[in-house]
């Protein structure tokens, strides 16, 4: 038997997860609502908060899970990506409990880890399968050919997909967190009442700079001559924003599940917790006769389960990490 536990904190959000033979059985995530106040998540403030998170969430998860920490076989965390100081505490973390229970550390990439969320539970992708990864810092299409084994073939150029809708939120004026209040608007709205333009950008990548700019001048020009504009018209200024995020993010997507042709597509990453995303992810696959594949919303935020399913995959194999390894805030894929 194998016991892992995993450990998350590349962000704002501190996590602790325990996985049981590939089974989790807890994942406790401690939201910090301090960065309300500043429209975004603040990096000196966010790894102080993790300190304070870090050992009640643990101590929770393992009670969650019936486990008792003498039952630990390993430690996963995330090493990177992410924001240094949150990170640090994590890792820090790991590596004491580690060091104290002289137990292997394992070390995880946290893209990678958003993917092997799909093998949390019983719908699970075979291989090879593409998976669209879209968060707030991240936009890549990724060609899964085995658990470790991840090519990217599409990325951002620039901004993320994430980031768009993040700046879209505060450029109407919405408090942070703005994603989840575009998407809520969205559902009253009208998608198709006005026009964003779609980036013409070869093969498979993204760029979103240029429809963040569109945005602002289309708010601006329009608050110039109505004041009241956004108030009039929230719900179908986002529903055409995220119209044309979700069109450009599935354009591409399907481009390039037909030249590698693939027919298992997975979606993972913060903003696939997106309703018009995950709706029209569905109806591409089931246009092309795909397979789509969608993990639960408590595993497409940052979570620790998705680090520990992760661990468990790397223990399997033996993957081991030493005391000396470091977090890393751009990390290799």
């Amino acid at each position: 038997m194998s016991v892992i536990l995993g450990i998350e904190s590349s962000c704002d959000e501190t996590s602790a997860s325990v996985c049981v033979d590939g089974v989790i059985l807890s994942n406790v995530i401690a939201n910090q609502t301090i960065h309300e106040a500043y429209g975004g998540v603040v990096p000196e403030l966010a790894s102080r908060v993790h300190q304070q998170n870090i050992v009640p969430a643990v101590q929770q998860a393992l009670l969650n899970a019936k486990v008792n920490k003498n039952d630990i076989d390993a430690v996963a965390f995330t090493r990177g990506p992410g924001l240094l100081g949150s990170l640090l505490v994590g890792v820090s973390f790991a590596k004491a409990f580690a060091l104290a229970k002289n137990l292997p550390l394992i070390d995880i990439n946290h893209m990678q880890a958003h993917i092997l969320a799909h093998f949390i539970g019983d719908h699970k992708p075979t291989f090879p399968f593409l998976c669209l990864t879209v968060s707030g810092g991240h936009t890549q299409i990724v060609l899964v050919n085995d658990y470790f084994d991840m090519q990217v073939i599409g990325q951002t150029i620039d901004d993320a997909a994430g980031e768009a809708m993040d700046k879209t939120s505060k450029i109407l004026g919405l408090p942070y967190p703005g994603g989840p209040l575009i998407d809520k608007y969205a559902r009253q709205g009208n998608s198709d009442a006005y026009k964003f333009p779609e980036p013409q950008i070869p093969g498979y990548d993204y760029s979103f700079s240029g429809l963040k700019t569109s945005i602002l001048y289309f708010i601006r020009d329009n608050v110039a001559k109505n004041p009241d504009f956004i108030n009039q018209n929230l719900p179908d200024i986002c529903a055409s924003v995220e119209k044309r995020i979700v069109t450009i993010l599935l354009n591409k997507l399907q481009k390039a599940a037909q030249a590698q042709g693939i027919k298992q597509i997975a979606l993972a990453g913060g903003v696939s917790a997106n309703t018009g995303l995950r709706l029209g992810l569905q109806e591409l696959c089931t246009k092309n006769g795909w397979e789509s594949f969608v993990p639960k919303m408590e595993y497409c935020t940052d979570n620790a389960a998705m680090i520990a399913i992760a661990g468990y995959y790397k223990y399997l194999k033996g993957e081991f990490a030493g005391q000396q390894i470091a977090p890393l805030a751009r990390m290799p894929f």
